[in-house]
């Protein structure tokens, strides 16, 4: 008898990164004032990282619609798309 090879499967090299969704939440997280109030909340002042955000997500509030508001046209747009792939570099595939 004839030992049967085990055919081992091997993980993709590669991974997707969306270009709408990343452009987006970087939008976002410049318009909240994410890095300082992570900062702040690292320091332990979490009531002073929540104030923070509220205050200049209030401030920025028409800069936010505005990306969202990209965002979802940008990804109505693009699901007609046969592939949607923008642009390959190495093992990232930077798609629509």
């Amino acid at each position: 008898m004839v030992r049967r090879r085990m055919s081992r499967r091997r993980a993709k090299k590669s991974f997707n990164i969306s270009a709408i969704e990343a452009g987006t939440a970087l939008s976002l997280a410049s318009s909240t004032g994410a890095a300082s109030a992570v900062q702040e909340a690292i320091q332990g002042n979490l009531t002073g990282a929540l104030n923070t955000i509220s205050a200049t997500s209030m401030a920025n509030k028409n800069k936010i619609i505005g990306a969202l508001g990209a965002a979802f046209v940008a990804k109505a747009i693009t699901k007609g798309f046969a592939n949607g792939t923008l642009a390959k570099l190495g093992p990232i595939r930077i798609k629509a």
